[in-house]
């Protein structure tokens, strides 16, 4: 099964697919509490604390781990919440209309008060998830800063504008498919490696003329390895919901983790993102969506995508890099 999409719940659906057929998952789950998606019961994001969230999650990504490669990896894009008790407020509930247009509706349910959290406490979701995967038998290999030149706008004052997300790297087993060559990046500039023993008395080198000291050698390097920290623009899509990562994030994730003719699995399809790089990439890809209605939006993204060639993620000139 190639180029599939099944909608429903996806803890269910998932168990349709045949085990050892994706090399890899990236994928982007709803985060906690910020939007309703439509009335289903089943849809992740609204539970009523966030331990009950992230158990979720876990169960979902235990499924994952089934169909994925001995060799499989898991990339999850993931973003933080704060709690804001606000009895009887609303968020913003964000469905597909006939026109694939998302229509401003309020849900009730935001009012939960919950123990162990102090009003403004940043949550710390993506961590809490990090270490419920590798409680549950994931490897966590690497946490990825995505860096947003362009950040949502927040009227705060009493902290700084947050302008990051994770992406976590967790892998099935101990060894498993990764092309660091596929990700390099260009070298900032040159670097100084190595040592050169100094000659101080200007003579032929023999092994007594040395006095124990040295000088750095100039190393150039054209490559070098992908570093932690990605500087992606996000571009809205206006006929998909609020939450769709840019394409951008995730080319170097299906590079790295994945070969051309493999498979690509996204369990929370939404308008289609994953689905659309990983053709543009020569894999094929599987995944499930819990709204029917995406289905067409998801397959006109994939015939009208065209990738952009450089992908924006300018490494930040780190002087410890130069010496």
């Amino acid at each position: 099964m190639r180029d599939l999409i099944l909608f429903g719940d996806c803890k269910e659906n998932l168990s349709a697919f045949l085990p050892n057929t994706a090399r890899m998952c990236v994928t982007s789950p709803p985060y906690y509490g910020l939007r309703d998606y439509g009335g289903e019961e089943k849809q992740i994001g609204q539970e009523n604390t966030p331990e009950e969230y992230i158990q979720n999650l876990v169960e979902v990504f235990r499924e994952v781990r089934e169909v994925l490669t001995d060799d499989g990896t898991l990339w999850v894009n993931i973003g933080d919440s704060y709690y804001n008790y606000r009895p009887g407020k609303a968020y913003v509930k964000q469905t597909v209309a006939s026109n694939n247009q998302d229509l401003p509706e309020y849900s009730p349910k935001r009012s939960n008060k919950l123990d162990g959290y102090k009003e403004k406490d940043l949550i710390g979701i993506p961590w809490m998830l990090a270490f419920a995967l590798r409680a549950d038998g994931w490897y966590l290999r690497q946490d990825i800063i995505w860096h947003k030149p362009n950040p949502m706008p927040e009227s705060v004052k009493d902290r700084c504008t947050k302008a990051h997300e994770y992406i976590f790297l967790l892998s099935k087993n101990k060894k498993y498919y990764y092309d660091h060559e596929a990700i390099k990046e260009k070298a900032v500039g040159e670097r100084w490696g190595g040592n050169t023993p100094i000659n101080m008395n200007n003579t032929k080198d023999t092994d007594n003329q040395f006095s124990g000291l040295t000088r750095p050698r100039k190393m150039v390097y054209d490559k070098r390895n992908k570093r932690s920290v990605w500087k992606v623009t996000t571009r809205p899509y206006k006929e998909a919901h609020f939450a769709v990562y840019p394409p951008e994030l995730i080319i170097d994730c299906i590079k790295a983790g994945s070969e051309e003719g493999d498979c690509v699995l996204d369990p929370f399809m939404g308008s289609g993102t994953t689905a659309m790089v990983a053709k543009s990439l020569g894999r094929d890809y599987i995944g499930c969506e819990l709204h029917e209605d995406y289905g067409n939006l998801i397959q006109k993204r994939i015939e009208e995508y065209h990738p952009v060639e450089e992908v924006s993620q300018e490494p930040a000139i780190n002087i410890l890099d130069l010496i």
